[in-house]
Protein backbone atom coordinates (compact mmCIF):
# COMPACT_ATOMS: atom_id res chain seq x y z
CA UNK A 1 0.00 0.00 0.00
CA UNK A 2 1.24 3.38 -1.23
CA UNK A 3 1.85 5.86 1.95
CA UNK A 4 -0.74 9.33 1.59
CA UNK A 5 1.18 12.30 1.87
CA UNK A 6 -0.31 14.92 3.35
CA UNK A 7 -0.03 18.29 1.24
CA UNK A 8 -1.68 20.69 3.38
CA UNK A 9 -3.98 23.56 1.72
CA UNK A 10 -3.91 24.49 -1.69
CA UNK A 11 -5.79 27.05 -3.16
CA UNK A 12 -8.41 26.09 -5.47
CA UNK A 13 -7.13 26.14 -9.13
CA UNK A 14 -9.74 26.34 -11.53
CA UNK A 15 -11.99 28.51 -13.16
CA UNK A 16 -14.65 30.59 -10.81
CA UNK A 17 -17.88 30.83 -12.30
CA UNK A 18 -19.13 34.88 -11.36
CA UNK A 19 -22.25 34.80 -8.98
CA UNK A 20 -25.78 35.21 -10.89
CA UNK A 21 -24.54 32.69 -13.82
CA UNK A 22 -25.24 29.84 -12.50
CA UNK A 23 -28.48 29.57 -14.30
CA UNK A 24 -26.54 29.20 -17.48
CA UNK A 25 -25.09 25.86 -16.39
CA UNK A 26 -28.64 24.52 -15.98
CA UNK A 27 -29.36 26.61 -19.71
CA UNK A 28 -26.53 25.29 -21.55
CA UNK A 29 -26.95 21.29 -20.23
CA UNK A 30 -30.82 21.03 -21.10
CA UNK A 31 -30.52 22.57 -25.25
CA UNK A 32 -27.01 20.42 -25.14
CA UNK A 33 -29.61 17.06 -24.13
CA UNK A 34 -32.52 18.30 -26.58
CA UNK A 35 -30.61 18.65 -29.51
CA UNK A 36 -28.92 14.98 -28.95
CA UNK A 37 -32.20 13.91 -30.06
CA UNK A 38 -32.85 13.25 -33.33
CA UNK A 39 -36.37 12.93 -32.71
CA UNK A 40 -36.51 16.38 -31.46
CA UNK A 41 -34.76 17.76 -34.21
CA UNK A 42 -37.11 16.66 -36.65
CA UNK A 43 -39.52 18.32 -35.01
CA UNK A 44 -37.23 21.59 -35.09
CA UNK A 45 -36.74 21.02 -39.14
CA UNK A 46 -40.75 20.50 -39.21
CA UNK A 47 -41.11 23.65 -37.56
CA UNK A 48 -39.39 25.26 -39.86
CA UNK A 49 -40.71 24.42 -43.50
CA UNK A 50 -43.22 27.50 -42.96
CA UNK A 51 -40.08 29.48 -43.64
CA UNK A 52 -39.26 27.96 -46.69
CA UNK A 53 -42.41 28.38 -48.11
CA UNK A 54 -42.38 31.55 -47.33
CA UNK A 55 -38.96 31.96 -48.62
CA UNK A 56 -39.83 30.92 -51.77
CA UNK A 57 -42.42 33.30 -51.68
CA UNK A 58 -40.86 35.88 -51.78
CA UNK A 59 -38.17 35.19 -53.66
CA UNK A 60 -40.95 34.54 -56.87
CA UNK A 61 -42.74 37.97 -56.03
CA UNK A 62 -39.20 39.67 -56.41
CA UNK A 63 -37.97 37.35 -59.44
CA UNK A 64 -41.25 36.94 -61.76
CA UNK A 65 -43.21 39.60 -62.68
CA UNK A 66 -46.75 37.15 -63.31
CA UNK A 67 -46.13 36.11 -59.63
CA UNK A 68 -46.48 40.03 -57.85
CA UNK A 69 -49.62 39.06 -56.45
CA UNK A 70 -46.98 36.94 -53.70
CA UNK A 71 -45.40 40.47 -53.21
CA UNK A 72 -45.23 40.14 -48.95
CA UNK A 73 -46.86 43.02 -47.11
CA UNK A 74 -46.72 43.85 -42.80
CA UNK A 75 -49.75 41.19 -42.43
CA UNK A 76 -47.72 38.38 -43.71
CA UNK A 77 -45.49 38.04 -41.44
CA UNK A 78 -48.39 38.20 -38.79
CA UNK A 79 -49.85 35.37 -40.43
CA UNK A 80 -46.52 33.71 -40.35
CA UNK A 81 -46.40 34.13 -36.49
CA UNK A 82 -49.67 32.33 -36.52
CA UNK A 83 -49.02 30.02 -38.31
CA UNK A 84 -45.84 29.06 -35.92
CA UNK A 85 -48.30 28.43 -33.17
CA UNK A 86 -48.86 24.87 -34.09
CA UNK A 87 -45.24 23.92 -33.82
CA UNK A 88 -44.97 26.61 -30.46
CA UNK A 89 -47.50 24.18 -28.73
CA UNK A 90 -45.88 20.80 -29.80
CA UNK A 91 -42.42 22.26 -28.65
CA UNK A 92 -43.50 23.81 -25.71
CA UNK A 93 -44.91 19.97 -24.52
CA UNK A 94 -41.85 18.50 -25.43
CA UNK A 95 -39.66 20.33 -24.15
CA UNK A 96 -41.27 21.93 -21.28
CA UNK A 97 -43.65 19.28 -20.01
CA UNK A 98 -40.75 17.70 -17.92
CA UNK A 99 -38.33 20.70 -17.04
CA UNK A 100 -39.08 20.33 -13.38
CA UNK A 101 -41.54 17.66 -13.46
CA UNK A 102 -38.50 15.29 -14.06
CA UNK A 103 -36.36 16.85 -11.21
CA UNK A 104 -39.20 16.28 -8.52
CA UNK A 105 -39.34 12.41 -9.77
CA UNK A 106 -36.00 11.89 -8.79
CA UNK A 107 -35.86 14.17 -6.03
CA UNK A 108 -33.12 16.40 -7.30
CA UNK A 109 -34.50 19.77 -6.23
CA UNK A 110 -32.65 19.44 -2.88
CA UNK A 111 -29.14 18.99 -4.61
CA UNK A 112 -30.13 21.90 -7.26
CA UNK A 113 -31.23 24.28 -4.79
CA UNK A 114 -28.24 23.43 -1.98
CA UNK A 115 -26.29 26.98 -2.14
CA UNK A 116 -24.71 28.46 -4.17
CA UNK A 117 -27.64 27.81 -6.54
CA UNK A 118 -30.39 29.95 -5.94
CA UNK A 119 -34.21 29.38 -6.36
CA UNK A 120 -34.37 32.17 -9.16
CA UNK A 121 -31.36 30.75 -11.31
CA UNK A 122 -32.64 27.29 -11.05
CA UNK A 123 -36.61 28.58 -12.40
CA UNK A 124 -34.78 31.36 -14.97
CA UNK A 125 -32.28 28.22 -15.86
CA UNK A 126 -35.14 26.01 -16.59
CA UNK A 127 -36.95 28.64 -18.32
CA UNK A 128 -34.15 29.76 -20.84
CA UNK A 129 -33.98 26.25 -22.37
CA UNK A 130 -37.52 26.43 -23.12
CA UNK A 131 -37.68 29.92 -24.12
CA UNK A 132 -34.39 29.77 -26.38
CA UNK A 133 -36.30 26.69 -28.45
CA UNK A 134 -39.24 28.72 -28.81
CA UNK A 135 -37.95 31.95 -29.89
CA UNK A 136 -35.90 29.62 -32.39
CA UNK A 137 -38.55 29.04 -34.12
CA UNK A 138 -41.02 32.73 -33.66
CA UNK A 139 -38.82 35.45 -33.43
CA UNK A 140 -35.59 34.11 -35.73
CA UNK A 141 -37.40 32.82 -38.49
CA UNK A 142 -39.74 35.78 -38.66
CA UNK A 143 -36.63 38.52 -38.40
CA UNK A 144 -35.14 36.52 -41.15
CA UNK A 145 -37.64 36.89 -43.28
CA UNK A 146 -37.69 40.48 -42.91
CA UNK A 147 -33.71 40.32 -44.15
CA UNK A 148 -34.60 37.42 -47.20
CA UNK A 149 -37.41 40.38 -48.34
CA UNK A 150 -34.43 42.86 -48.71
CA UNK A 151 -31.73 40.84 -49.96
CA UNK A 152 -34.16 39.81 -52.64
CA UNK A 153 -35.46 42.86 -53.26
CA UNK A 154 -32.18 44.81 -53.67
CA UNK A 155 -33.98 47.33 -52.01
CA UNK A 156 -35.07 48.70 -48.38
CA UNK A 157 -37.52 49.93 -49.57
CA UNK A 158 -39.77 47.58 -48.23
CA UNK A 159 -38.30 47.98 -44.74
CA UNK A 160 -38.26 51.45 -44.50
CA UNK A 161 -42.43 51.64 -45.33
CA UNK A 162 -42.78 49.26 -42.48
CA UNK A 163 -39.95 50.52 -39.87
CA UNK A 164 -42.31 49.12 -37.27
CA UNK A 165 -42.09 45.22 -38.35
CA UNK A 166 -38.75 44.59 -36.40
CA UNK A 167 -39.77 46.22 -33.25
CA UNK A 168 -43.68 44.34 -33.52
CA UNK A 169 -41.92 40.55 -34.55
CA UNK A 170 -39.93 41.34 -31.28
CA UNK A 171 -42.43 42.48 -28.72
CA UNK A 172 -44.60 40.13 -29.66
CA UNK A 173 -42.81 36.99 -30.06
CA UNK A 174 -41.15 37.72 -26.52
CA UNK A 175 -44.25 38.26 -24.65
CA UNK A 176 -45.97 35.22 -26.40
CA UNK A 177 -43.26 32.99 -25.56
CA UNK A 178 -42.83 34.04 -21.80
CA UNK A 179 -46.42 34.03 -21.49
CA UNK A 180 -46.54 30.26 -22.43
CA UNK A 181 -42.85 28.91 -21.23
CA UNK A 182 -44.37 30.47 -17.95
CA UNK A 183 -47.26 28.73 -17.86
CA UNK A 184 -45.81 25.44 -18.96
CA UNK A 185 -43.03 25.72 -16.33
CA UNK A 186 -46.02 26.15 -13.70
CA UNK A 187 -47.41 23.05 -14.43
CA UNK A 188 -44.21 21.19 -14.69
CA UNK A 189 -43.71 22.05 -11.15
CA UNK A 190 -47.06 20.30 -9.94
CA UNK A 191 -46.43 16.94 -11.21
CA UNK A 192 -43.56 14.24 -10.99
CA UNK A 193 -45.01 12.96 -14.23
CA UNK A 194 -43.91 14.59 -17.41
CA UNK A 195 -46.53 12.96 -19.11
CA UNK A 196 -49.41 14.37 -16.83
CA UNK A 197 -47.95 17.84 -17.53
CA UNK A 198 -48.39 17.41 -20.76
CA UNK A 199 -52.03 16.29 -21.11
CA UNK A 200 -52.92 19.32 -18.23
CA UNK A 201 -51.30 22.20 -20.58
CA UNK A 202 -53.18 20.85 -23.40
CA UNK A 203 -56.35 20.38 -21.11
CA UNK A 204 -56.06 23.63 -19.89
CA UNK A 205 -55.21 25.45 -23.53
CA UNK A 206 -58.08 23.40 -25.31
CA UNK A 207 -60.84 23.55 -22.33
CA UNK A 208 -60.24 27.42 -22.05
CA UNK A 209 -61.12 27.91 -26.16
CA UNK A 210 -63.92 25.58 -25.75
CA UNK A 211 -65.28 27.21 -23.01
CA UNK A 212 -65.08 30.51 -24.59
CA UNK A 213 -67.13 29.09 -27.86
CA UNK A 214 -69.47 27.75 -25.41
CA UNK A 215 -69.93 31.55 -23.61
CA UNK A 216 -69.89 33.06 -26.92
CA UNK A 217 -72.48 31.16 -28.75
CA UNK A 218 -74.45 31.49 -25.71
CA UNK A 219 -74.07 35.65 -25.65
CA UNK A 220 -72.43 36.30 -28.41
CA UNK A 221 -69.83 38.70 -26.64
CA UNK A 222 -66.29 38.04 -27.91
CA UNK A 223 -65.04 39.92 -25.16
CA UNK A 224 -65.38 36.92 -22.97
CA UNK A 225 -62.20 35.98 -24.99
CA UNK A 226 -60.17 36.89 -22.06
CA UNK A 227 -60.83 33.80 -20.36
CA UNK A 228 -58.78 31.86 -22.80
CA UNK A 229 -55.16 33.01 -23.05
CA UNK A 230 -54.56 31.81 -26.23
CA UNK A 231 -57.15 34.64 -27.62
CA UNK A 232 -55.68 36.79 -25.41
CA UNK A 233 -52.61 36.55 -26.56
CA UNK A 234 -53.52 36.64 -29.94
CA UNK A 235 -55.39 39.82 -29.84
CA UNK A 236 -51.86 41.13 -28.72
CA UNK A 237 -50.76 39.89 -31.52
CA UNK A 238 -53.20 42.11 -33.78
CA UNK A 239 -52.96 45.32 -31.79
CA UNK A 240 -49.41 45.30 -32.39
CA UNK A 241 -49.46 44.44 -36.17
CA UNK A 242 -52.12 46.65 -36.45
CA UNK A 243 -53.98 43.37 -38.02
CA UNK A 244 -57.77 43.66 -38.38
CA UNK A 245 -59.15 41.47 -35.56
CA UNK A 246 -62.51 39.33 -35.24
CA UNK A 247 -62.96 39.82 -31.64
CA UNK A 248 -64.25 42.86 -29.67
CA UNK A 249 -61.98 42.18 -26.97
CA UNK A 250 -60.03 45.37 -26.12
CA UNK A 251 -56.54 45.40 -25.70
CA UNK A 252 -55.51 46.27 -22.41
CA UNK A 253 -57.74 43.61 -21.19
CA UNK A 254 -55.73 41.03 -23.06
CA UNK A 255 -52.78 42.31 -21.70
CA UNK A 256 -54.09 42.05 -18.12
CA UNK A 257 -55.06 38.45 -18.85
CA UNK A 258 -51.89 37.55 -19.99
CA UNK A 259 -50.19 39.54 -16.84
CA UNK A 260 -52.20 37.75 -14.82
CA UNK A 261 -51.43 34.48 -16.54
CA UNK A 262 -47.92 35.28 -15.96
CA UNK A 263 -48.51 36.35 -12.49
CA UNK A 264 -49.89 33.14 -11.58
CA UNK A 265 -47.27 31.04 -12.92
CA UNK A 266 -44.74 32.99 -11.11
CA UNK A 267 -46.56 32.50 -7.93
CA UNK A 268 -47.10 28.71 -8.44
CA UNK A 269 -43.44 28.11 -9.21
CA UNK A 270 -42.36 30.27 -5.87
CA UNK A 271 -44.71 27.80 -3.56
CA UNK A 272 -43.89 24.69 -5.64
CA UNK A 273 -40.09 25.16 -6.09
CA UNK A 274 -37.95 24.85 -2.89
CA UNK A 275 -35.64 23.02 -1.49
CA UNK A 276 -33.81 22.15 1.85
CA UNK A 277 -31.29 24.03 3.16
CA UNK A 278 -27.66 21.84 3.26
CA UNK A 279 -25.64 21.22 6.30
CA UNK A 280 -22.59 20.28 6.01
Amino acid sequence: MSPIHDQGYRRYGGQRTPPGHAWSVIAKAGIRTLISKRTFIGLLLLAWLPFIVRTVQIYAATSLPQASFLAPDAQMFRQFLQQQEVFLFFITVYVGAGLIATDRRANALQIYLSKPLSRVEYIFGKLTILAAFLLFVTWLPAVLLLFIQIMFSGSFKFFVDNLFLFPAITIFSFIQVIAVASAMLALSSLSNSSRYVGVLYTGVLFFSQALYGIVYAITRDSRFGVIAPAIALNRLGDAIFSSPTRVQLSVAASAVAVAVLILVSVLILEKRVRGVEVVA
